[in-house]
């Protein structure tokens, strides 16, 4: 099928053509023409399927008719990050070079003013992180009763980011008769529960099960100490020495490993930059520029780099610490491998991830191969080999034998001068004891 068939307008179709796109992917072809029927839409695919343009594409159609007024945007599209947010403005202006939108994007590290002034002259589509759209909201700013037609995107981000509460709260505020599209990757408990509130009859588009990982994708993981020196020298050789390496995304789990796994390549000589949250707007938007336009070849990101960046050609993504939670693993490896690429994704596991990484193999439906030797022993960071295991049992032996010879064989030793006639003559060895215990106790008749 191509998009001709999708029932999408020809200003949108001129768009894709320009954009070199001739056929839909599998997600793009199920939510397109339920979008345009003006139906609620669940839509669940691994990340890097072609989410955004699923909801994007069929937006610009829908918003050829009609116009904006102050302060009420006609849409509104929530992301949980400023780059997921920036990403669906750029591709806005990508596909909607044809129609005369107002697009306005509220997130953080961005002057209040400026956002202002955009939402007075009136918004066709407003992209928004939950935060700061609730503080243009409280400020008597913006209204939200002219809303048409709600996304969520990324909802299991939401969720691990704590935005719920707010995501409910802007629920509250929008239009009861609006349409939902509400789109994920991987379906909890408690994203199925909010699914349920906000959607109505909705039509469910699932091109994959839930947490799978992408087919093109080589997963590798690889041994080494729990020591983070140790970690990191592991890395360094496994960027130089990995086959077919051109760029990389290096995850951790946390911003100060992100800082300091950042000043460690730089001074190995490795050209890298880093994303993390504490970072503000411009920096943030500087180094994912420099990675994309192939100005440096590592980016040593947290997990804000982890959902639905849409970067080509990234042919590596290593796992410098395992995440804590193994959804994130899923959307990490998702870095790569995009758009039928082939891409190679590595796990740095030390000793106290064993349980970490199989609870993720478990939630993927697969084993992740080791490179090289097999994992290393928890006690000593590597497995011994058969000369240095027998060894120690050997020496654990003969040290438990000897401590047994010593329990059973009693030690006589004379007796002191004036001993009394009631003390013991032959007792344990108590060389090791302090002299004063060693003094004869007198008991009187």
């Amino acid at each position: 099928m191509s998009f001709l068939h999708l029932g999408l307008s020809a200003k949108v179709l001129s768009a894709i053509a320009a954009a070199g796109y001739k056929t839909p992917t599998p997600i793009q072809e199920q939510a397109i023409p339920h979008v345009l029927q003006r139906r609620d839409v669940l839509g669940i695919a691994q990340t890097g399927t072609g989410k955004t343009a699923a909801f994007v594409l069929p937006m610009l159609t829908l918003l050829e008719h009609g116009r904006a007024r102050a302060r009420m945007p006609r849409t509104l599209i929530l992301e949980p990050t400023r780059e997921l947010a920036a990403q669906v403005a750029e591709q806005f202006e990508k596909y909607g070079r044809n129609h005369k939108l107002n697009v306005a994007l509220i997130i953080g590290g961005v002057s209040f003013d400026d956002q202002d002034a955009k939402l007075i002259r009136g918004v066709d589509v407003l992209i928004a992180t939950p935060g700061r759209l609730l503080d243009h909201f409280e400020r008597g700013r913006l209204l939200l009763s002219g809303v048409e037609l709600l996304v969520i995107d990324e909802a299991d981000r939401m969720l691990d980011m704590g935005f719920i509460p707010d995501i409910e709260r802007i629920g509250e505020l929008v239009p009861f008769t609006r349409q939902t599209l509400f789109f994920t990757a991987t379906m909890p408990p408690e994203i199925q529960r909010i699914a349920d509130t906000f959607l109505h009859n909705p039509v469910r588009s699932e091109v994959s099960r839930p947490a799978t990982t992408a087919s093109t994708i080589t997963q590798i993981k690889v041994a080494a100490g729990r020591d983070p020196a140790e970690k990191r020298q592991t890395l360094r050789g496994l960027i130089r020495s990995t086959e077919g390496f051109k760029n990389a995304i290096v995850f951790c789990n946390r911003k100060r490993e992100v800082a300091h796994l950042h000043r460690s390549l730089l001074r190995h000589k490795f050209n890298a930059a880093a994303l993390h949250g504490d970072m503000d707007q411009p920096a943030r938007i500087a180094s994912l520029d420099s990675f994309r336009k192939g100005e440096v070849t590592l980016l040593v990101a947290s997990d804000v780099a982890a959902r639905g960046l849409d970067i080509p050609a990234v042919s590596h993504v290593f796992n410098f610490d395992v995440p804590h939670h193994p959804d994130d693993y899923v959307h990490r490896i998702g870095r790569t491998g995009r758009a039928g690429l082939p891409g190679t994704a590595i796990t740095i596991v030390a000793p106290t991830d064993y349980k970490a990484i199989a609870t993720i193999e478990k939630l993927i439906g697969q084993n992740i191969p080791w490179m090289g030797d097999p994992a290393p022993t928890k006690s000593r960071g590597r497995r011994p080999d058969k000369g240095e295991h027998r060894g120690g049992q050997r020496e654990r032996s003969h040290v438990r034998q000897t401590r047994a010879q010593m329990a059973k064989k009693p030690v006589r030793i004379s007796k002191p001068p004036n001993q009394p006639p009631h003390e013991p003559a032959e007792r344990q060895d108590s060389s090791h004891l302090p002299a004063f215990l060693l003094r004869p106790i007198f008991l009187k008749a």
